[in-house]
């Protein structure tokens, strides 16, 4: 297909893994600044990625661009015509596919994120993910958007162990949380982008406090992960107009499950023991 017939940055998605790690820093700021940086000249790219412009040209080229300017200008078409060209549905779901084809398309697509996440695990981030949490006198969990709900499945999946986990849902009042955490908290949040301005905001009182910052993110290099002592890094590739996709969140809920066991086979007597009681004293919710 040729490149002009799909989204600059889908293109983007689809190739990211292609991708050098310096290039990489290019394509999560690209990703997470899509309006500004068609703005923006090679040089401030370079700047604000972090990297050579004789990388941000390298970057283009693997996109099929011929240079700097003309990515610029197909991110500045696919601005102009994204609400007509770019498909909001994740799996590729076409108009006339049978509901069959739909099926399995989404199915593909969900098991992909999964396939993706665990080619991206790294051992060492979850072991020392599990020590912070494990030492922490409390672990609160945060997000906005749709991974405030991710974030909230963590709290409650987390609470059956013990009870130093909750949720915060609200940006005030995670700038309050963040503010009064002591040098053993942690804080566990999920951004698939890794650049939202609450999240930066909240993450950088946290350090000031001294507190632990686990971030959940689909891309490794962007501006949360600077704050972070541990990223565990999602699969699942989002085009633009697919924000909250059901396949982003089967592979952040499926990365949870990984750090959920990890943390529990460090004492599964205990862990069983209170998984136990909290059995017991929901059959009184139930007829």
């Amino acid at each position: 297909m040729p490149m002009e017939e799909i989204s600059i940055f889908e293109q983007l998605s689809r190739r990211y893994y292609e991708l050098s790690a310096s290039e990489k820093k290019i394509g999560d700021y690209v990703l997470s600044h899509q309006g500004k940086t068609q703005a923006m000249s090679i040089s401030e790219l370079a700047e604000a990625s972090g990297v050579s412009e004789a990388t941000v040209t390298r970057f283009c080229r693997k996109l099929g661009c011929k240079g700097y300017n003309d990515f610029r200008l197909a991110a500045a078409k696919n601005s102009a015509a994204r609400e007509k060209h770019t498909n909001p549905l994740s799996g590729a779901v076409g108009n006339d596919d049978p509901f069959s084809e739909v099926c399995r398309k989404l199915y593909d697509a969900n098991v992909s994120a999964m396939t993706q996440t665990l080619e991206l695990v790294k051992p060492e981030q979850y072991i020392l993910a599990a020590d912070i949490i494990e030492k922490a006198n409390k672990v609160v969990c945060m997000g906005q958007g749709g991974s405030m709900i991710i974030a909230e499945e963590c709290a409650h999946l987390f609470a059956t162990t013990g009870s130093k986990y909750s949720a915060v849902a609200d940006s005030h009042y995670q700038i309050v949380t963040a503010a009064t955490l002591e040098e053993n908290d942690a804080i566990l949040f999920f951004s698939y982008s890794g650049a939202t301005k609450d999240m930066m905001d909240t993450m950088h009182v946290a350090k000031k406090r001294g507190g632990k910052i686990i971030l959940v993110t689909h891309f490794p290099n962007s501006p949360g992960a600077a704050y972070a002592d541990v990223i565990l890094q999602c699969g699942a590739d989002e085009s633009p107009l697919q924000l909250g996709s059901i396949g982003a969140r089967i592979a952040q809920l499926y990365l949870m499950d990984i750090l959920f066991s990890e943390v529990c086979r460090r004492d599964l007597d205990a862990c069983r023991e209170r998984r136990s009681a909290i059995a017991d004293a929901l059959t009184e919710k139930h007829l």
